[in-house]
Formats: structure tokens, sequence, C-alpha cells
């Protein structure tokens, strides 16, 4: 049979239907096996798959196979991340169903996975927007709600005015809703919160234990969950009279600069800003400058270069520590979530506020000079100075290092009553309201004096209803179905909550479900999870590295604390892989640089576009696409069902290393390291070199000669062609299968047992050695690789050009590094 795409084609959908209809790839429930679970993570249905999914799936497809040939029980599962605002949006400007649109795109990528060769389990399908799948969302929210671990409380919102509904951050542009061009308003409004901060010490410490994870992944969730040490700091607050009207908290790490305090900086959404301007003077300037943050992203308001802004209040702040009255402000680089809002000024020692202190001309106090300099002054710097030194100004505390004052600093506030050392975190409680209609519906309903209620948990699902109108506000509150629940013991009818939940919710335990996904009497079975769990690979995008993974870990420490599951941990070994660029450049399609996978299918097969995608770079690292590459791709595989159309014959003989001459050795040793090599590669995520391998191992096959009157030369050819075929089976399924049935075997390649290795077959009967006269290069000779170290020397000395070099010279040190080199020191 040629090797050409129409034939590859046929066989690509003959072993798809074979896959299939012999459940190949289905996971068994025996829990005695030994197990291996990988999972990709959970996808957006955005319709077409692009290189990136390509790349992804590939790497977690090669993964299963690997393990399923070691014998592993592997669970490979598939389903889509279904619900969210993309497809709500799509619904509003297409006239047409979310469901309706969502459904057509995941058939459209089921389609696509199928034509790559996934070896998924496709029996475990999930998607978000299945009933089945959100009535258990809601089931764990009563859960949390039980254990207290929900709660309900005001938070700002962005408003769209016109349209009447909440937007999302990346749906304000410029400061403008994205459909109505309105200006967007900030609004406090009730929401849900799970509160994510119970478990800050557990996600915190737990990390040590991620051995397995990428340690910049690691990194990004400490700095996410953000500890610090600190000093809380009391402040009161005066008018413009010295009269005291109020309180204040600020939280710092620098206790050692609180006596060059000069200002007090609140966020513009503290909620103190506008009540302590009420009625003055400032007020307009003050709440037009609030409102003026609205437009303002958080990145924005914190980026290093951007110049700082802000208002005074018109109110005042005492230092606790030496009575100086400063300014209270509020300032756009000071956010509301972090430590209390209000933040300490200290011009001379925080570069933020030294920029601040210039641009609106107020007061720097040194409080700590370099050890060496006698003397710092304000009006000689031009930048703040951060790092440790001297206090100065600084009262009982002059002389002393300024790391040593943190800590007495402290100690003195805290017996003074004026603060207290304090330990605060940068992770806040998760918000998961959202007005919008495309998402798990919040099980609850608010009694007559606006008490929440879970649903009863009999009556889950909430199901999502039709009669709904868009552009009227939340999509909920239109509908007559949906807006009242009735007491089914009492008749009455209670208002219903309209929030549906953010979809990382359903992303945070999916996983979970895969175990037992057609459980419909519980939310998995108890003994299936703990067999299956912790995923044993995940593969996904580092831009996931913290909201995503830390809400699943979240959740399983969760479901572990309510006796679901035993792990603490979900993911035990985590692959971030690379992007894919065209000419530099990530692939989208506003850029016009997407290459269509299925186009590369077409003209190729898939298992050219796998092999080169995985042979093109490590997978941490970024691809370029290279449409040559990948016809070399294509070219290397056709060399594999050559050597096998062409080159297997069929014989009785064995393979028998007795009767081996020094090719067949050098032969039989190569496949052995191959069986090695790319064994340990798959494991090391070295797919690149795996193939690598591969490629030069064939270059010597090639070279390889089979002579017809020494049979046993044939049925080591033959031993070599198979392995190949078995070692290629991850990255490329179709060929191999079909070139594993024309070599003669009735079972599935993709069940065989992946091949071992002889480890005497690596040992080599004869080395080269290099040969040195005081480290420089003079000889080489070839010798048995186990010689004695005496018989080496003489053969070395024997040498004519190291004869040259030493003849009449006393030697000195005969350095022998067996199998490599011998250095003769004269």
């Amino acid at each position: 049979m040629p090797y050409t795409i129409h034939e590859i084609k046929k066989i690509e959908q003959k072993w798809q239907e074979y896959w299939r209809t012999h459940k190949v790839f289905e996971a068994s429930s025996d829990t005695s096996r030994e197990k291996y679970y990988v999972l990709e993570m959970y996808p957006y249905p955005s319709g077409k798959l692009h290189m990136g999914h390509v790349r992804n799936y590939t790497i977690g497809d090669v993964i299963a196979r690997f393990r399923r040939m070691q014998g592993c029980n592997v669970l490979y599962p598939m389903g889509f991340d279904s619900f969210g605002l993309p497809a709500e949006n799509a619904a509003i400007k297409n006239n047409v169903h979310p469901r309706a649109w969502t459904d057509q795109r995941m058939n459209d990528m089921v389609a696509q996975m199928k034509t790559l060769g996934l070896s998924y389990d496709w029996t475990r399908f999930l998607y978000s927007h299945s009933e089945e799948y959100y009535r258990w969302n809601q089931w764990i929210f009563i859960q949390m709600f039980k254990q207290g671990l929900v709660y309900r409380k005001k938070a700002l919102v962005n408003w769209d005015p016109v349209d009447q509904t909440v937007l999302a951050n990346e749906q304000v542009i410029d400061g403008k809703g994205w459909r109505s061009g309105a200006e967007v308003e900030k609004r406090e409004i009730d929401q849900w919160f799970i509160r994510i901060t119970a478990f800050t010490e557990d996600l915190l410490a737990d990390l040590d234990k991620l051995d397995n994870w990428p340690e910049r992944v690691k990194t990004m969730q400490r700095n996410w969950i953000g500890k610090s040490h600190g000093t809380t700091i009391n402040f009161d607050v005066l008018d413009a009279g010295g009269n005291k009207i109020d309180e204040l908290q600020t939280f710092t790490t620098r206790p050692d600069t609180v006596f060059g305090i000069e200002y007090v900086v609140l966020a513009p959404e503290h909620p103190k800003c506008r009540e302590w301007v009420k009625g003055r003077d400032n007020e307009q300037d003050v709440l037009e400058f609030i409102a003026s943050m609205d437009k303002e992203s958080l990145i924005d308001r914190m980026g290093e270069g951007r110049e700082k802004n802000g208002r005074p209040l018109g109110v005042f702040a005492r230092n606790p520590v030496n009575g100086k009255v400063v300014p209270l402000w509020t300032a756009d680089y000071v956010l509301m979530d972090y430590g209390t809002g209000a933040v300490m000024a200290v011009p001379a020692h925080d570069q933020r506020d030294y920029l601040f202190a210039k641009k609106y001309n107020l007061p720097i106090s040194v409080v700590i000079r370099p050890e060496d300099v006698a003397e710092l002054k304000a009006e000689d710097m031009t930048a703040a100075y951060v790092e440790p030194g001297i206090m100065v100004h600084s009262e009982q505390f002059d002389g002393i290092g300024s790391t040593e004052a943190i800590t007495k600093i402290s100690e003195w506030m805290e017996q003074q009553g004026t603060g207290e050392r304090t330990i605060t975190y940068r992770l806040k409680d998760w918000l998961i309201s959202r007005q919008r209609y495309w998402g798990t519906p919040i099980p609850i309903y608010y009694d007559n004096d606006g008490n929440p209620h879970p649903v009863p948990e009999s009556e889950l699902p909430v199901k999502l209803p039709d009669d709904i109108e868009f552009g009227k506000g939340n999509p909920l509150q239109t509908s007559e179905s949906f807006r009242y629940y009735t007491d089914p013991d009492t008749g009455k009818q209670y208002r219903r909550e309209t929030d549906t939940m953010d979809t990382f919710f359903d992303s945070s335990w999916y996983y979970i479900r895969y175990t037992d996904a057609q459980n419909r009497n519980e939310i998995f079975s108890r003994d299936m999870a703990n067999y299956w769990l912790p995923v044993d690979q995940y593969i996904g995008g580092i831009e996931h590295a913290i909201l995503h993974l830390l809400y699943s870990r979240f959740f399983t420490k969760f479901f572990k604390s309510i006796g679901l599951v035993e792990t603490e941990e979900p993911f035990f070994r985590l692959l971030t892989q690379g992007m894919v660029l065209l000419h530099g450049e990530v692939m989208s399609k506003s850029k016009g640089n997407v290459v269509d996978p299925d186009d590369i299918i077409k003209k190729y097969g898939a298992d050219s576009m796998r092999l080169f995608i995985l042979f093109a770079a490590p997978p941490e690292d970024q691809l370029e696409w290279n449409d040559q590459a990948i016809d070399g791709s294509w070219k290397f595989l056709g060399r594999i069902w050559s050597l096998v159309e062409k080159r297997y014959h069929p014989t009785d003989e064995f393979v028998d290393p007795s009767k081996f001459d020094k090719d067949d050795k050098d032969i039989f040793r190569e496949i052995n390291a191959a069986v090695k090599k790319v064994g340990e590669d798959i494991q090391n995520y070295k797919f690149n070199t795996a193939i690598s391998c591969l490629m030069i191992l064939m270059n010597n096959l090639d070279k390889y000669e089979v002579d017809e009157a020494k049979p046993h030369k044939q049925a080591l050819f033959n031993h070599i062609a198979q392995t190949v075929v078995l070692l290629l089976v991850p990255f490329a399924p179709h060929m191999c299968e079909e070139l594993w049935e024309k070599l003669g075997h009735s079972d599935c390649a993709a069940l065989t047992a992946w091949p071992e290795f002889d480890e005497k077959a690596l040992e080599l009967d004869e080395v080269e050695i290099i040969v040195q006269v005081n480290g420089k290069l003079r000889a080489r000779v070839t010798v048995a690789a186990d010689i004695a170290e005496d018989a080496l020397k003489e053969i070395c000395l024997a040498q004519e050009h190291v004869k040259t070099f030493v003849d009449g010279k006393p030697i000195r040190r005969f350095i022998y590094v067996p199998g490599k080199l011998a250095n003769i020191v004269v």
C-alpha cells in the first residue's frame, strides 16, 4: 500500500472507529490495578480548535497512551467549561439561545478532537450547562452555606446605566460599556462570597508539598495569597480644628519608618473618603476624583511608570508615635484590597510616596540614613531611600539599625497601645455572584425579612428558565417562571436569588466528578474519588496559574474537610505548556495569523501534525509554527511505513545474540538504548528528544543490511521494526496501529505492553579511548570495554604519535577515566 494522504485518511478513520467500537480507552472500575489519571484543563467551547489546543491535548494523549502501554488503568476524560459570558454575548448578538450556541460549538470541537486520535474516555464526558452537572454545583454551594463558608455582603460592581446591568471588568472599555457606550458607574450591590480565606494558611503551607509543580506557578500563588508580617497602627482622625472625629487603622511592613510619616492616604473606594468630605468645601472635587477612578483598571493604577494622582480630604491624622498631625489624602495608587485600604505615607523611604510628595509639594522627613553616610538630607534626595540603614530623628530609637528597629518599634507600640503586630493576607474572599443568565443559578430564596435560605436539596437542580429577556438588567429577573420560589409545604411564595455563579465554580471540581461521572444519586462515589485522586498529570496554560488552580485547591481542601475525599491536593504533577507562535506572534484571529488544524490534517494527516507539534520544542517552551518542518514529520513517518512495507519479512528464526556480529551488536544495542531513552523522555516531558532518538535510530537502521544467508539478521530486523512501531504509538497512533496489524498482530497496539530494554545489551564490547599527553589530544585507540588500566597504559604508550611527546621524559601520572580518556602526564 502506498504512503499517501488518501490512504492515511482511510487508516485514521478505520482506527478511530475501531477504538470507539472496541471501547479501547474506557477506564476500568477495577480499583486493584495501578491507576494513572491524566487531564487537561477544562476547555471553553469556543467552537474551533486552534494550535494551542492541539499542542495541549497531544501532550496529554502521549502521556495517557504511554501509561496504558505500561499497564496502568488510565483515566483520561474530556468535557467543556460551557457556561460563561461569551455564550451569553453571542446569544444577544445573534438572537440565539446560549444553549443552542454552546451545544453546536461543543459538537464541532468534539468532532475535531476525534480526528486527532485523542484517546479520551468519552463515557465520562461532562459539560457545565448540563442540569446533571450544575445540580451538584448547587449542592456544593448549599454544603458551604451550612458550614458558614458562603455569605452575602455589599460590593462594588461596574454598572451600565443604559443596559441596566453589571459588567465584567473586560466589558468596560475606556470607562464605557462595551455594548451601550454609556459611562460606567460603580455601584454597591449585595453579592455572594465564598470564604476562601478560611483555608488561607493551608493553601499557602501546602504549596511546599507540591514538588512536581513548576516553581514559577507556586511563586505566583504565594504572591497572590500575599502573607505579610507587619504592624497595625491606630490613628486618631481630626477635623481642621483639631477635634477628634473618627479613628483609622493602617497596616505596614515598615514600622521602622513611622517617625517619618508625612500624610496618610486612603484608597478612593474606601467608604471613609465620602463620609469625611460630606458637607465640606472640597466634597465635589473629591467625589469627582473618586468617580474618575471607576474608569481605571487596578493594573493601570498600579503601573510602575504611571504618575500618581490624589486629592486632600480636608481632615487630618495624628501620628501616635510622636503626636504629629498630618493630612489625610485619597490617591489612585492605594488599593482597597490591600491591608485596611489605608496606608501611612513616608516619602523619604517609599518611592511611590516620594513621587506623590514631590508632585503635591508635601514634606519629606528622613528617619533612616545609609550606614556610610553621616547625614541624609531630604533636599539632596532624588529618590526614596529604601535600603536598611541607621535610625535618625526617631527619638529613643536613634542610632540602632533599621532592621532591628522593626521589632523594637512594634514591641514599643504594642506596649503603648498604639499598634499591634499583625499578619495580613492579600487573598480576599471570592466574589461569585454574577448578574448573568448563562451560569449556575444560586440555590437561595429569601423570606419576608430578607433572610437567605437554601433551596431543599431534594428540589435540585434549580433550573435555568427559558422565558428571559436580555438587555434589561439581570436576565433572570425578567423570568416570571423563575423569580419566585413556592414552599412545597405551605404554598407560600418567596423571592428567589437571581444571580448566577462565577464559572470558576464549575471548573473547580470537575476533575473529581470525572471519577464517577454518571452517578445520579450522589456527587461522586467516595471510593472512586479516593482511588483516582489526585490527578497524576494535569496540563494547561500558565495563565491559569492563580485563579483556577487556587480555587481547585480550595475545593479539594473543603471536600476533605467534610469527608468527601482523602487527598489534600487535586493535582500531583503540573505541566504548563508554552504557546504556539507564527512569525514570533501568538496566533489569533485578529492578527490573521491562525493556522487551522483541519487544513493541516487534510494535507498531512493527524499523525504528522501530532509528531511535529511534539518535536518542534520542549512542551514548556513557546513553539514557532513551521510549514516546512511539518513536511519533515510527514517524510519521517513515510520512512517508518516503508521500513515495514519493504523490509519486514516473516521468519521462523528467533533473535539469537550468540550469532551476532559487530553490526548486529551495534544495532541491537541501539534499539535497547532507544527503548530506555524514549520511555524516560516521555516521563520527563522530553518528547522532542524522544522523537529525535527515533529519527537517529532510523538513520542507522537504514544502513543495517539483512543477509539472506543469515536468517538471524532478518529476525533481528523484524524485532527492531516491531519495537520502533510500539515506541512510536503514543506519538503517531493511527499509522502505528495499521503497521502493527501489518506485522501480523491481532491485538490493539494501544494496549500492547511497552517494550522492555535489556540492560546487558547496553554494555559495550569495545570503546574508543581518547589519549592525551599533558592534556592535549595525541591519539585515539579502540579497546575492550573492560580493559585493565595497566594494559591500556601499555597500548597508549605504544602509539607512534604518543611516543613523539613521551620518549625520554619521565611519566609522572597516568590518569584513566574509564570508557572515555587516558591522560599521560610527563
